[in-house]
């Protein structure tokens, strides 16, 4: 059991605003994931992973992939435009908690943050 987190680098967040938007992902995707799901991944160790897309377009195909195929729990952030980003930017998605093999059936082919 995993959560991942997938965060565009091309908005060139800094360090502290990529955590803040990651972690709007882990809690959004967190609060609508199934129950079971949640239980076995606490029970884990609640392992996380934040991966890395380049743009908005491959952000949004990973999300809308995500939503229309598979059963995993996923969130996309749009950022309220307060501090380093324009308003109603998307930032980054939040997939699971779920299995290893279906986080993986997703983002098995992106790179480490």
């Amino acid at each position: 059991m995993k959560q991942a987190i997938v965060v565009r680098t091309d908005l060139k967040m800094g360090k502290g605003k990529i955590a803040a938007q990651a972690s709007h992902a882990a809690i959004g995707a967190y609060k609508i994931a199934d129950k079971s799901s949640i239980r076995k991944w606490e029970q884990e160790g609640q392992k996380k992973v934040v991966l890395k897309v380049s743009s908005e377009r491959e952000l949004l195909e990973l999300f809308y992939k995500a939503k229309n195929t598979s059963p995993v729990a996923c969130t996309l952030i749009t950022d309220a435009g307060h501090t380093q980003i324009e308003p109603s930017t998307r930032t980054c998605i939040g997939l699971g908690p779920a299995s290893d093999d279906e986080i993986d059936a997703l983002v098995g082919d992106l790179k480490l943050l």
